[in-house]
């Protein structure tokens, strides 16, 4: 994508394009359109849809499991649960919690382990969110998060 909206001054497609190829690394998308700019923005500061939090997102919650049968769980998941760590058994074919287990604590960093026990009890602990970067037309460009370099090859 970088290459084809130009990587500098002397290979862009459209006059300001290579400041917004410098941009577009990681989780970078681009967003084309019609809209007006007030329109756009708005769109993007409403936007947030609760997610599965992944390895190494804060805890918001503490998430402990009690000692008991787990009716959610199938006999199949029962060694799946085990190399998640927790201290689960079958009786009668169902999944047995033997102790008391504590998935999470509130404020701590997720370990895989954790992210994937909250995945499967359907616990969505992250936030995902779509932040403009930069703003492209024409007429001008303008960068909305401060600190970026735009100045690397």
């Amino acid at each position: 994508m970088q290459v084809a909206l130009g990587r500098s001054v002397s290979d862009e497609i459209r006059p300001g394009l290579y400041k917004v190829s410098k941009l577009l690394r990681g989780d970078a998308g681009l967003f084309l359109t019609n809209m007006p700019r007030d329109e756009v923005e708005s769109c993007f500061n409403k936007f947030e849809e609760n997610d599965f939090a992944r390895t190494g997102t804060i805890a918001t919650e503490k998430v402990e499991l009690l000692e008991g049968p787990l009716d959610q769980f199938t006999h199949e998941m029962e060694p799946f649960l085990r190399k998640q760590g927790m201290p689960v058994r079958l009786n009668k074919g169902v999944v047995e919690l033997v102790s008391d287990f504590v998935v999470c604590e509130e404020g701590k960093p997720l370990s895989p382990e954790s992210a994937r026990i909250l995945r499967l009890l359907g616990i969505k602990m992250a936030t995902f969110r779509l932040n403009l970067i930069c703003r492209w037309s024409p007429e001008d460009f303008e960068l909305y998060k401060e600190g970026l370099d735009t100045n690397r090859t």
